[in-house]
């Protein structure tokens, strides 16, 4: 199982607080989009397409069960 970096945790407890989020898809270069890209990798979330240039970010039932270990 890979282990798990502050920043991924920081968004699945983000993700599991408050749901789907709906993230810019101008991300280029920082932090969260390459947390989301490992945190997706991984599939512990998951992205779509929400419209005008913003992605919905919700998290897996792999994602939840991972931050339920955590705690």
């Amino acid at each position: 199982m890979p282990e798990i970096f502050p920043q991924q945790r920081l968004l699945l407890e983000l993700l599991v607080m408050s749901g789907d989020i709906a993230i810019s898809e101008d991300l280029e270069g920082t932090i969260l989009e390459r947390t989301l890209e490992e945190c997706e990798k991984f599939g512990w979330v998951k992205r779509a397409i929400f419209g005008a240039g913003f992605q919905k970010t919700t998290i897996t039932e792999e994602g939840r069960a991972r931050v339920k270990r955590l705690s």
